[in-house]
C-alpha cells in the first residue's frame, strides 16, 4: 500500500501541476511549483506523521509536522535548532535529518522500516526552499463551484460533468471516445440505474425509436421503476450493515427487514438525501415523529448483536455505540474515525476526546449488551430493545410500503410446486412484526472519554460534539443525534456533500473520484477530478439533494455515454482510465449477477420487499460452523417463489454469508463497507458453471424456447439477445450452432445422460419437450451465462 502511495505522489506531479523545471530524479520532474497538499502531506503522512503527527501520546522529540505553528517552532531537544525554517532548507532539521549518513540521526528511523526516494526527499527540499507554505486538507475546505473550464472541443459536452472531464483531457491531449452503439448503452444503464438488464420490450422500443430524447425518456421510465429503488438499496444495505442475523456464535434470526423495505421506498420515492439521513440518525427525536420516521431509525440498530449469556453486558454496549460512531464516520464523512478511539489520529486533526465526543451522540440508547429471551433473564430490555411493533393497521395505512406478505402467497406452488418448506416460520412472523429501532433513555448516560478505548476504563466527562477540524459544532444546534444531523447538512460542511456524490460516481463508474471512498482524510487519495467533485457536490445541495436528479445527471453525460472499446491512445496515454477518455469495464455486483440469470430466463419474480429468502445452497455449510443451537442452525431451503427472488433478498447469515455471493465480492455485513474489492479467481468460474441457479435458469429458459416452435437459429439468437442484450456476431453465432448440435449428437446416443442433465432445480419440467433438444439448448445457454461479457457492464 505504502508504495502505491508514493507512486500517487509521483504521478501528481503530471495530474495536478502541469509545467515542470529541468531538475530531474531519475525519470521523474519535480514541479516548477511544490504544493503541500498535492505533493508534500503524502510523503510527511506516510513517513513522519507516526511519530510527528496529531497523536500528542506519540509525538517524540516535542515536533509536530502537520501544522506550520508547530513544525516552525525551535525544537525543544535539540537548543537553536528549528523542524523546518521556511526557505532555507540547510537550517531546517527535517531536511537534515533525512539527508544525513549518520544512520543513529537519519529519519526516518531505520526500525521503523521506511525509507524516502530522492525525488521526496528533493521534492522536501524544493518546498522548503520556496517558503513551506502550508495548506489546509482539501477535504476539510467547503466545496466551491467553479466556473466551467473552456475547452477546444466543441459540441461533444452534454453536461457540466463532460466540461471538467474533456477539459483534463484536452490538458494530456487525449481525446474523448466514441459513443456506445444504443444496445450497450440501453444494457449500461439499465444495470446502473436498477441492477437489471434491459427486458425484450424495452430494448425493442429504444431501438425502434429514432427521435433525438429517446435515450432522455429510457432515463426518466428507468427512474420511474420500482427496480431503481430496490437497486439503490442494494449498495445501501452494505453501509448499513444489514443482516437477518445477529452474527455472534449461536447467531439468532432477527426481523430487520421492513426497514429494508423502507430504505426501498424511500429511494423510490426520490425523499431528499438530507431527509433519507437525518431520518436514520434520529426519526425518533423529530417533532411528532410517525411510525415511518421511527422505522427508518433502524439504521442504526443494524450492528452485531451478542446473544452470550456470559459475556459482559456493558463490554458489548459500548461496542455498538463504536459501531454506530465508526459508520457515521465512514459512511457520512469518510473520516477514519475509528483510529482515534484509542489514542489521537495519528494522520488526520481529530483527537480521541473528540471522538467521544461524536460517540456521546449515540451513548443513550435505551438498549444493553446481551441479547437473551430465556425465561431467567434478568434484565427487562435486552440488546434488541428499543422495539417497533408493526400493526396490520400500519401496513395499511402509514407504513404500506411493507411487504407484510400472506406466508401462503409468498411460498405459493409455482405450476405445482408444493408448499413452501418455511413456511411455518413466516406465518409465525406475519403475526408479529417488531423491529429494532432507537430510542433514548429519559435521563440521558454520562459519557467519558474512555482510556485506550477500554469499556470500563473511565477518562473526563465529555459532552456530545462534533471534530473542530471539519466544522464546529453550532451552538444553536440541540446536542442529541438530531442536531448531529443538522451539523452534517449544514452548508459549510466540506464532507457530506463531497462523500455521497463520490459514492454514486464510484457506483457507476467503478471508482470514485476520490479512490477512497471511506478515507477523505490526509492518508486518502487525493480527487482526480477536485473541481468537478467540487461543482457536482455544491450541484447536489443546490438542488435539495436530490438523489434521482443527481444520478440523471451522470447517465446522461457524454462522458458517460462514451464506448468502452480501448484503442492504442487510450494504452499510451490513459492505461488505467484516470482521464475517463472511456467508460470503464467493470463486472456487475453480486446480488445483480443472480438478478441478470433469473431475469433473462424468466424466473425472476418481481415482489418488492418483503422478508428474506433461501435459495439454493451447499448442504452442511450452516450445520458445519454453526453452535448447533438457535433457530438458524439449520439451514432450511425455500421452495416455490421465494427461490426466485432477486439477490437483495437472499439471506445474509453473518457468519455463513451466502457462498455464491461471497465469491463474488458481497460484503458479509459484519460492519459498515463503503465499496467492495473486487477479485478474479476460479471459484467464481466454478460457481457460474454449477450454481444450481444458472442451471435451472438454463433449463428453464431453453424449455421456454423450444415451446416457441422456432428454428434453432432463431431461438439461439434470441437467447443471446437477452443475456447479453445485443445481437450475435457471425462468428459467435457459427459456434453456438456448433455447440447445439455436437451436444445434440452426443445425448441422442445417451438420452440417459440428457435426463440427467435436465435434473436440476425445483421448477417443474415440461415433459411435452424434447428431452435432447432442451438439454442441447440448455447446454448452449449455460456457455452464454459463462460468457465474461454476460457479467460485464460494460
Amino acid at each position: 500500500m505504502m508504495y502505491f502511495i508514493k507512486i500517487g505522489v509521483i504521478i501528481g506531479c503530471f495530474f495536478f501541476v502541469g509545467a515542470c523545471d529541468n531538475k530531474r530524479v531519475g525519470n521523474v520532474s519535480i514541479p516548477d511549483q511544490v504544493s503541500y497538499n498535492l505533493h508534500v502531506r503524502s510523503i510527511l503522512s506516510d513517513n513522519c506523521f507516526a511519530c510527528h503527527g496529531p497523536d500528542a501520546n506519540k509525538r517524540e522529540a516535542g515536533l509536530r509536522l502537520d501544522n506550520e505553528e508547530d513544525a516552525y517552532k525551535a525544537l525543544t531537544e535539540t537548543q537553536h535548532a528549528h523542524g523546518i525554517v521556511p526557505g532555507n532548507p540547510k537550517s531546517s532539521e527535517v531536511y537534515l535529518r533525512m539527508i544525513t549518513l549518520d544512520e543513529n540521526d537519519r529519519m526516518p528511523p531505520i526500525e521503523s522500516n521506511l525509507s524516502l526516494t530522492d525525488l521526496e526527499i528533493k521534492t522536501i527540499e524544493k518546498w522548503i526552499k520556496q517558503g513551506a507554505e502550508y495548506e489546509p486538507h482539501w477535504a476539510f475546505v467547503p466545496p466551491i463551484k467553479s466556473e466551467l473550464p473552456k475547452l477546444k472541443i466543441q459540441n461533444w459536452a452534454e453536461s457540466e460533468i463532460d466540461y471538467f472531464i474533456l477539459s483534463k483531457m484536452e490538458g494530456s491531449g487525449i481525446k474523448p471516445n466514441f459513443e456506445a452503439d444504443k444496445e450497450m448503452l440501453l444494457r449500461r444503464v439499465s444495470f446502473d440505474i436498477t441492477g437489471l438488464p434491459p427486458s425484450e420490450d424495452l430494448m425493442r422500443r429504444f431501438m425502434d425509436d429514432k427521435d433525438e430524447s429517446a435515450y432522455i425518456k429510457v432515463v426518466d421510465e428507468l427512474l420511474d421503476s420500482k427496480a431503481y429503488g430496490e437497486h439503490m438499496a442494494m449498495f445501501w444495505m452494505d453501509i448499513s450493515r444489514y443482516a437477518d442475523t445477529h452474527g455472534y456464535q449461536d447467531d439468532y434470526y432477527r426481523t430487520q427487514w421492513p426497514w429494508r423495505d423502507w430504505v426501498i421506498h424511500a429511494f423510490n420515492e426520490n425523499l431528499a438525501f438530507d431527509q433519507f439521513i437525518t431520518w436514520q440518525l434520529a426519526g425518533d427525536l423529530l417533532p411528532d415523529a410517525d411510525k415511518e420516521q421511527l422505522l427508518a431509525t433502524g439504521f442504526n440498530r443494524n450492528h452485531k448483536i451478542t446473544e452470550e449469556s456470559g459475556a459482559i453486558d456493558e463490554e458489548y454496549r459500548v461496542g455498538y455505540v463504536i459501531d454506530r460512531t465508526n459508520t457515521i464516520g465512514k459512511a457520512m464523512i469518510g473520516i477514519t474515525m475509528e483510529c482515534a478511539q484509542c489514542h489521537d489520529h495519528k494522520y488526520d486533526p481529530i483527537t480521541q476526546k473528540e471522538y467521544f465526543q461524536l460517540y456521546a451522540f449515540f451513548n443513550s440508547v435505551a438498549e444493553f449488551g446481551i441479547e437473551e429471551d430465556t425465561p431467567g433473564f434478568s434484565k427487562k430490555s435486552p440488546a434488541k430493545y428499543p422495539l417497533l411493533d408493526i400493526t396490520d393497521e400500519d401496513v395499511n395505512g402509514i407504513l404500506s410500503f411493507i411487504n407484510m406478505p400472506d406466508p401462503t402467497e409468498l411460498v405459493k406452488p409455482v405450476l405445482g410446486l408444493k408448499k413452501g418448506r418455511n413456511f411455518d416460520i413466516l406465518e409465525a412472523e406475519a403475526s408479529k412484526l417488531r423491529v429494532s429501532v432507537m430510542g433514548d433513555l429519559e435521563t440521558p448516560r454520562t459519557t467519558y472519554l474512555l482510556e485506550r478505548g477500554g469499556y470500563d476504563a473511565h477518562g473526563e466527562e465529555v459532552f456530545p460534539s462534533t471534530p473542530d477540524q471539519i466544522l464546529p459544532f453550532n451552538k444553536n444546534y440541540p446536542k442529541n443525534r438530531l442536531g448531529l444531523s443538522q451539523w452534517l447538512f449544514d452548508t459549510n460542511n466540506p464532507l457530506t456533500s463531497r462523500v455521497f456524490v463520490n459514492r454514486v460516481w464510484q457506483n457507476i463508474f467503478g471508482k470514485g473520484l476520490v479512490s477512497t471512498p471511506g478515507d477523505f482524510g490526509m492518508q486518502g487519495s487525493l480527487p482526480s477530478h477536485p473541481q468537478l467533485l467540487d461543482w457536482i457536490s455544491v450541484d447536489f445541495m443546490e438542488n435539495g439533494w436530490n438523489v434521482k436528479n443527481l444520478i440523471k445527471q451522470i447517465v446522461l453525460s457524454s462522458t458517460y455515454r462514451q464506448s468502452s472499446v480501448v484503442n492504442s491512445e487510450h494504452k499510451n496515454l490513459d492505461p488505467e482510465n484516470s482521464y475517463y477518455s472511456r467508460f470503464s469495464r467493470n463486472r456487475i455486483p453480486a446480488e445483480n449477477i443472480r438478478d441478470l440469470v433469473l431475469s433473462s430466463s424468466g424466473l425472476l419474480v418481481p415482489i418488492v420487499g418483503g422478508p428474506s429468502v433461501k435459495p439454493y445452497q451447499p448442504k452442511g455449510l450452516w450445520e458445519m460452523a454453526s453452535s448447533g443451537r438457535g433457530n438458524t442452525s439449520e439451514y432450511v431451503q425455500d421452495t416455490g417463489m421465494a427461490l426466485y427472488r432477486r439477490g437483495l433478498y437472499t439471506f445474509i447469515k453473518r457468519t455463513v454469508p451466502p457462498p455464491t455471493m461471497i465469491l463474488f465480492d458481497a460484503s458479509n455485513r459484519d460492519e459498515c463497507q463503503v465499496e467492495r474489492n473486487p477479485t478474479n479467481t476460479p471459484l467464481q468460474a466454478l460457481v457460474m458453471m454449477n450454481d444450481p441457479t444458472v442451471l435451472e435458469a438454463s433449463r428453464v429458459f431453453a424449455s421456454q424456447l423450444l415451446t416457441e416452435g422456432s428454428p434453432i437459429d432463431v431461438l439461439i439468437e434470441r437467447a443471446f439477445s437477452r443475456i447479453v442484450n445485443r445481437k450475435p456476431e457471425e462468428k459467435e453465432m457459427r459456434v453456438l450452432k456448433e455447440y447445439f448440435h455436437k451436444s445434440a449428437d452426443l445425448l441422442t446416443k445417451n438420452i440417459g445422460s440428457a435426463e440427467k442433465i435436465l435434473d436440476i432445480g425445483e421448477y417443474p419440467q415440461d415433459n411435452k419437450i424434447d428431452v435432447v433438444k432442451q438439454a442441447a439448448l440448455m447446454q448452449v445457454i449455460s456457455l452464454i451465462y459463462n460468457m465474461e461479457e454476460t457479467i460485464t457492464k460494460s
